[in-house]
């Protein structure tokens, strides 16, 4: 049997595309003050982005769009390998495994550059 998967959005326009794609595309009409109509809702996302934007906020503090993505990545790992009934060092060596073979240096991150030139002035990396 087949599942056709789903996309649940609010009713922005730039998601009209998704008419035209292989996803069944359901929408609740914010901007008309509906949320929620029977399964049909964004509250799963809006609760991934305000966990997302506590941990840049209260953790990171600043997020360079250089990086974002691997700061989404840490949060997606969080929240799929998250379960409390898995025990700690299960959790760490699935993020172990993850990164197996992976590697970023500092030198490949900045291209050589330090985040202050020689008159201590911050520079952009």
């Amino acid at each position: 049997m087949y599942i056709i998967p789903r996309v649940m959005t609010d009713d922005h326009r730039s998601y009209s595309g998704f008419a035209n794609s292989e996803f069944k595309h359901e929408s609740v009409n914010h901007s008309g003050g509906e949320y929620t109509r029977g399964e049909v809702h964004t509250n799963s996302i809006e609760s991934v982005w305000a966990v997302l934007k506590r941990g840049v906020h209260g953790t990171f503090h600043h997020v360079s769009k250089k990086h974002l993505n691997r700061y989404v990545d840490e949060f997606a790992f969080r929240l799929n390998a998250g379960r409390v009934s898995r025990h700690t060092l299960d959790r760490l060596a699935s993020l172990v495994d993850a990164c197996a073979g992976k590697r970023t240096t500092r030198e490949k991150v900045t291209k050589g550059k330090t985040w202050f030139d020689a008159d201590s002035t911050v520079q952009e990396l």
